[in-house]
Order: structure tokens, then sequence, then C-alpha cells
């Protein structure tokens, strides 16, 4: 395809063009048109080579080192070691809300299917597609991304983890409030806080009560032997991550998003 163009793969014939009109539709299940991408040779036009060569140097500087972030938990940093310490087939799943703004920079996924995300912004579903994605593929490890306002919209699926012995790993990202409101919030009326702090509960206590593995996460070094002992305990397990919340964003705090906002005005 020398240009952009519109694909469309869907596995209903009758859902091909039905709300858009691709230039290429494509009937396939997800499943065997991955596979069938895999297969696929890079192309050869040198021009094109070159292109996709420096792109990919481009990202990997991009995404290869830890950005700072203010406190004692860096989620950059938990993320990369989530990358490097993952087996290739491994599956990871998030929510929406500021928190996967790291697991989308930092993060790589190796195998088709090997990262989980609602495509509309759905807040909460994360812990549900890390259930269902564990019980299909029982073989894989498969760990959730969870905001705190975001885990709170579906947590209680964790239940069905430990009903069907699924050893999920859910990491709750935790910075008391609604990160991506707030941030909306200081960016457009500055100071102007309304209905967005989050008064939580202890999220690895919660795990304990349904029978689970939980830990406390509040040093950056803390989280590896937290993710081991997770593992190892061969049970569904909530790594209650807690983090700074003025580092709303890989690159951004919302002390300065507020600053500029009143600059601004």
């Amino acid at each position: 395809v020398p240009r952009a163009r519109l694909v469309h793969v869907l596995p209903d014939p009758a859902e091909l063009g039905r709300v858009w009109t691709p230039h290429l539709g494509i009937c396939a299940t997800p499943g065997r048109f991955g596979a069938a991408l895999e297969a696929l040779e890079p192309p050869t036009h040198p021009t094109w080579r070159g292109a996709a060569a420096a792109a990919h140097a481009e990202y990997l500087a991009w995404s290869e080192a830890p950005t700072p972030q203010p406190g004692a938990v860096n989620l950059a940093a938990i993320i990369i070691w989530l990358r490097e310490q993952l087996p290739a087939d491994a599956m990871l799943t998030n929510g929406a809300g500021n928190f996967a703004a790291w697991v989308n920079r930092f993060y790589r996924a190796r195998r088709f299917g090997g990262h989980l995300g609602p495509n509309s912004g759905s807040m909460g579903y994360g812990v549900p597609a890390a259930v269902a994605m564990q019980r299909l593929h029982p073989g894989r490890r498969v760990v959730a991304v969870s905001g705190d306002g975001d885990f709170l919209m579906n947590g209680q699926e964790f239940a069905t983890a430990v009903q069907y012995d699924l050893p999920i790993v859910v990491l709750v990202c935790d910075n008391g409030i609604y990160g991506t409101i707030r941030m909306h919030q200081e960016r457009d009326y500055p100071g102007r806080v309304v209905a967005t702090d989050l008064k939580n509960p202890d999220f690895a206590a919660y795990a304990r009560a349904f029978g689970g593995f939980g830990a406390k996460v509040e040093r950056t070094d803390e989280f590896g032997p937290a993710f081991e002992a997770a593992v190892a305990s061969g049970l569904p397990s909530i790594l209650h991550v807690k983090f700074d919340a003025d580092g709303i964003s890989p690159t951004q705090t919302l002390s300065g998003i507020r600053a500029q906002a009143l600059a601004r005005s």
C-alpha cells in the first residue's frame, strides 16, 4: 500500500462497508489476519525500507529509558521492568486513564494479541479482559494495568479470577485522583478542582480479602520483588502501586499544567 489507505478487517462479510467505505475490505478473524501479517515479508522498496528503519529507531529511542517523575515511584521504570522480564507471549491488558500513557509508551508487545486495551476509552476494561484472556490462554502470563478510579469500575471481577484459579497479576496504579479529568480541569480551569479526588481502599488488602495475593509498592525498587512474589504465590494478585498525583503523564505534571494555564489567562 504505497499511501495511507483505510483497511477494514471483519469476520462477517455483511459488516464490510456498512459503516465506513474502506479502500480494502478483508473478511477474516483477527487471529487469522494477524497470522497472515506475520508471514508477510517487509516491503523491498528502498524508500520504504529506509523510512521504516528510521521510524523504528525513533520509536525505540523514544521508549527506551524512563522519563523523570515526581515521588518515589516511577511508572515508566516499572513498565520497562515488565517489558524486560515478561515472556514474549505475555498478555498485557489495561483500561482507560492517564496511567495508560506509560503502558503505551514504554511497553512493547512482541506477539499478536500481546496488548489489549479499549479503543473507545472505556474505563474498567483491564481486569475483566485479563480474566478472560487467562481463561482462554492458561499457559500465558497475563498482567492487567489499571488506574485506581479505573479499577474501581470493574475491580470486583477479581472475584472471578479467584473462583476459577486464574493467576492474573493486576497493577493498581493509585494516585488518589481521576487523573485525566483532573488534567483537563487544570488545563482549562486552573485551580478549580471538582469531584476528582478519590478516597481509596487498601487494594492489597482487597486482594487478600478475596483469597488472592496482595502487596503494596511505595518505591520503584519494591516493584520487582513484589511482582515475583505475586507470580510465585500462584494466586490471582493485586499490586497496589502508589505514585505521586503530580506526575500526571510521562512528560507533564499537574503543577506545570496549572502554571501554564494561569500564565495564559
